[in-house]
């Protein structure tokens, strides 16, 4: 048995459960024992009783009542068999963009969910194991991205980096820049939609099929469970009337906003059953989000580049994502080189 010691919540640990702290530092002792030590108040924080669920911060000194000592039979020392395939472990590594040992950017492929509902067991946050590298612990989503878009997703490696980039996002500090396939050719070729968002229940048991309802913004009073919405567009290139290369810039970050945005103005993102009506055949002048041919009907939405100020060192990072695989495609069919736009078109607007 060990006497009893008092231990500092690092910088790295704060604004976590004290009971998930503990078992981070202290991997031998099971739940059950972490609880009822908490009940008769022989772990303290800060001299006070505290529950198993009492949120720890950086600073605070935490009483540790003596424990047993870890004991490890042979079979305990064998190292932990990973849940992730090695198939999925390349593919993440493959789709890293930047590291250092502050955060991660992914160029996320299309299809594989950031995190798990609905059903969804294979996504990003459970395999993030095979972006550890020379670290100990999993890196932390920060911010989402849907399952069928691609592109720039972002990852903290501790807890406090993720910490004060979710703050940054909240804070729309960040500058994010989707590239997308749209029907037909928006009218002004620059604006922005200011549809509020609210959310339409969905009709599978689960609310999976559940949509985002736009709401004009003089209408909001009328809509409490509405909120506000701002997208920025830009037409970087177009084929006739039938298909147009976009910019978007989400100003705000609500749940399919980009795609319930572009849907409303008549200008559907290609490939967008959800928004674009998958019955619908785009024959130009907007509406109806498929192309036909030989061109893909995945989803083509893409978030292309994200700018941020580094969160350790201070610098200034601009993140971009090449096109995947069907968009690229596409891109190729319609005679669009993605060297011949700039990558901010907004830039010299702001």
């Amino acid at each position: 048995m060990s006497g009893v010691q008092t231990v500092v919540v690092t910088q790295d640990e704060g604004d976590q459960r004290l009971d998930r702290w503990f078992r981070r530092r202290f991997p031998h002792v099971g739940q059950g024992r972490i609880e009822k030590m908490c009940r008769k108040g022989e772990i303290r924080v800060d001299g006070g009783r505290v529950k198993a669920a009492t949120r720890v911060e950086a600073g605070q000194s935490v009483r540790i009542p003596p424990l047993p000592e870890a004991t490890h039979s042979p079979k305990d020392l064998r190292p932990a068999k990973s849940k992730v395939s090695e198939a999925d472990r390349e593919m993440l590594q493959r789709a890293v963009l930047y590291r250092d040992a502050h955060i991660i950017a992914l160029n996320k492929p299309p299809g594989l969910p950031v995190q798990g509902g609905s059903g969804q067991r294979r996504h990003i946050d459970g395999l993030s194991e095979a972006l550890m590298f020379d670290l100990d612990e999993r890196p932390r989503l920060v911010h989402r991205l849907d399952k069928d878009t691609s592109g720039v997703l972002l990852m903290a490696r501790s807890r406090a980096v993720a910490a004060g980039l979710t703050a940054a996002f909240r804070a729309r500090e960040t500058r994010k820049i989707y590239w997308a396939a749209v029907a037909g050719v928006p009218h002004p070729r620059l604006g922005t939609i200011k549809y509020a968002l609210k959310k339409a229940s969905g009709h599978g048991r689960g609310g999976e099929a559940e949509k985002m309802v736009c709401v004009d913004p003089r209408d909001i009073d009328a809509h409490p469970d509405a909120k506000r919405a701002t997208t920025d567009y830009a037409v970087l290139s177009a084929l006739g009337r039938r298909v147009s290369w976009c910019a978007l810039v989400p100003v705000t970050g609500r749940t399919h906003q980009l795609r319930a945005h572009m849907a409303e103005m008549g200008h559907p993102i290609i490939g967008d059953g959800k928004y674009g009506g998958s019955g619908q055949e785009n024959l130009g002048d907007g509406w109806g989000a498929q192309l036909g041919g030989e061109l893909s009907k995945k989803l083509h939405l893409h978030a292309r580049s994200l700018a941020l100020t580094h969160p350790v060192t201070g610098a200034r990072l601009t993140l971009t994502a090449p096109l995947p695989d069907h968009m690229a495609r596409t891109w190729a069919d319609l005679g669009w080189d993605t060297g011949d736009v700039p990558e901010d078109p907004f830039e010299d607007l702001s």
